[in-house]
């Protein structure tokens, strides 16, 4: 990426120049990347005096300034930011006119990479329902606009849905954003991007951000506020829901009540007062079932009563309440924006992280024996064990759903037979429905299941599905804060992962090995892919397994990643034993971070305040290990 002086300069040659314009169909005009077009006729390009350095530096230094502002909205594959005041030591940065170039970059992207050349490109926007959607959604459609494509508004919807609305008739758009910061707080927004092919990966989501931050930083005027062509509302949510009513029907066909096959069950869903009302009221109950003791299905983006987010403890224990409370058969929790969920089952157990990808696992391999399940590499040990007794196959792969589910797509291009891809955050997707992460999706199959067991003869429940899931006796993420400026912590990340890697393949941390799972190669970082076209790095991270130095005997894992959202490092380690977390942690910190000298500029303190607390306990064997 370019320097903030040569990206001023380049943008200033730009500016000064005459804007190159190209032509894709009669009367439709459109920007070419290599051009940049001012903000508004009123804009005067920016002129400097050979004899007044200072003036020129200074400009320089602003326009730099304004151009790493915008680069630093990208959050791997979406664009995340502070969107209103509230935060302590957070400033807003996530503006009307940050989201109009954006948004404006975006669709000249899509012009040039997915046009046809048939008509002016169609773009529909759906949103959650945080307090800020409604002022940024106007700046959407401005930057829209700018770009030359007719804009469609969805109003609430969901994540999965904006991706459906570029493939489901009459619809078909040619491309889709997502308002949302999924279950950050409600001063948070984003976006999230999709085409027919599906989601945005990270470099692409980084050339729009680098497109938007040239015109960011060279445009004297605030958002626009007329727009010329204003964006046409549309009803897709109903539309989607049907198409979601359709699958169940088709797929259970019950020979009693085809058009009700959820007659008999009762299903709470907790909402989280995120997007995924529609869920109750037009998917659930249309099949009819018994929906009472559902909770927090009005929209409200302050989110009061708890953060719409399956990892949620808080969001899990009222859903699990609710469940008992009302003896209903499922109890389902979406985020904010349904691109993940989690359940719970009859009895009251939550089902999330390992536990839902396991039970994930047992319904596709029923449906696709031997298929290959690829995961985030911070799963455990008795999920790969879990897969591979019912004939599947488990690769290990980067954490970020993106990178799970972009090695599914590879796998199966490479003809590896690969139907599910999960990350233990929630997010989900399946080959049968175009690879995209769909939490509303993953419940449908979840409830398939539910109702095929029952005409079965089975009432024991969908839990009973994971009943012999072996789950680790300790589990721990630890934060070390990187201690730089913003600019620099990136590569102060790399660093410290690359020498997490190096003390490990010079025997510097007795009994630990760099991990591997068969094909896809935990050694190599989840980084380095076995084939001729690898993916580009997004995040670097290792995972290494650890043994007892006497006995040889495996006992945990220690997986370190360079954070793709905040500039930090995350430590997640997983033990068998009862005080294995608390001895990793204590070989970590004191042969790793201390030892390398990377401690220099890393926050430590959770590692100490780890340890503080839990040597207060018994170490059992542990301690001599």
């Amino acid at each position: 990426m370019a320097s903030s002086s040569t990206s001023f300069l380049m943008a200033s040659k730009t500016v000064i120049s005459k804007t190159a314009l190209f032509f894709s169909s009669p009367g439709i005009v459109k920007r070419s990347f290599l051009s940049f077009t001012p903000a508004s006729p009123s804009f005067k390009p920016l002129r400097t005096r050979s004899s007044n350095a200072t003036k020129f530096d200074e400009v320089t230094s602003s326009l730099g300034e304004d151009m790493d502002q915008i680069r630093r909205l990208q959050n791997g594959s979406d664009v995340r930011g502070v969107a209103l005041e509230g935060e302590k030591g957070r400033t807003v940065d996530l503006t009307p006119a940050a989201v109009e170039a954006i948004a404006e970059s975006f669709g000249e992207w899509v012009a040039a990479t997915e046009g046809n050349g048939n008509g002016v490109i169609k773009v529909s926007l759906g949103r959650d329902p945080r307090v800020s959607g409604g002022k940024l959604s106007t700046a959407i459609f401005a930057g829209l606009g700018r770009a030359g494509c007719l804009a469609f508004d969805m109003g609430l919807a969901t994540t999965p849905a904006c991706f459906m609305s570029t493939l489901l008739s009459p619809f078909e758009y040619d491309a889709s954003i997502m308002m949302t910061a999924s279950h950050l707080p409600y001063t948070r927004n984003g976006l999230k991007f999709f085409t027919k092919r599906g989601g945005l990966t990270s470099p692409e989501v980084e050339k729009i951000c680098d497109l938007a931050a040239r015109k960011y930083a060279t445009r004297q005027t605030k958002v626009s506020t007329l727009i010329k062509t204003r964006p046409k509302q549309v009803d897709f949510m109903s539309a989607y829901s049907k198409h979601l009513r359709e699958i169940i029907k088709e797929r259970i066909n019950h020979p009693e009540h085809y058009d009700t096959p959820l007659k008999g069950l009762q299903i709470v869903v907790n909402a989280g007062n995120g997007s995924g009302g529609f869920f109750t009221w037009d998917v659930l109950d249309k099949l009819g079932a018994d929906t009472f003791g559902s909770l927090y299905l009005n929209p409200d983006g302050m989110f009061p009563n708890h953060i719409p987010n399956p990892e949620n403890k808080i969001a899990m224990s009222h859903t699990r309440a609710a469940v008992l409370e009302n003896s209903a058969d499922l109890g389902v929790v979406f985020d904010t924006d349904v691109d993940r969920s989690g359940v719970v089952d009859n009895k009251g157990n939550p089902i999330n992280g390992d536990k839902l990808i396991a039970l994930m696992s047992a319904i596709v391999l029923k449906e696709h024996p031997g298929s290959t399940v690829v995961t985030d590499a911070r799963t455990s040990m008795g999920l790969t064990k879990f897969i591979t007794e019912r004939g599947g196959r488990h690769c290990l792969y980067r954490v970020g759903y993106r990178n799970v589910i972009d090695k599914g797509v590879e796998l199966n291009k490479d003809g590896i037979e690969t139907h599910l891809m999960m990350e233990t955050s929630g997010h989900g997707a399946v080959k049968e429905n175009h690879f995209l992460d769909d939490g509303a999706y993953m419940v449908v199959k979840i409830i398939i299941e539910m109702v095929r067991m029952r005409l079965a003869g089975s009432n024991e429940g969908i839990g009973s599905l994971i009943e012999n899931l072996e789950e680790p006796l300790e589990a721990v993420e630890l934060r070390l804060n990187i201690l730089s400026e913003p600019r620099d912590a990136k590569a102060k990340g790399i660093e410290a992962v690359a020498t997490f890697r190096e003390y490990i393949e010079e025997g510097k941390l007795k009994g630990w090995e760099l991990d591997s799972c068969g094909d896809c190669w935990v050694s190599e970082g989840c980084l380095v892919d076995s084939n001729d076209h690898p993916s580009t790095i997004d995040a670097h991270m290792y995972r290494a397994r650890i043994s007892d130095e006497e006995s040889g005997e495996e006992y945990g894992w220690v997986h370190m990643r360079q954070s793709i959202h905040n500039p930090n490092i995350a430590v997640n380690m997983q033990s068998m034993l009862s005080g294995g977390c608390l001895s990793m942690t204590r070989v970590f910190r004191d042969q790793f971070l201390e030892a390398s000298g990377i401690a220099r500029f890393l926050d430590i303190s959770d590692f100490d305040n780890y340890m503080d607390v839990n040597l207060e306990g018994p170490l059992v064997k542990m301690q001599n290990l």
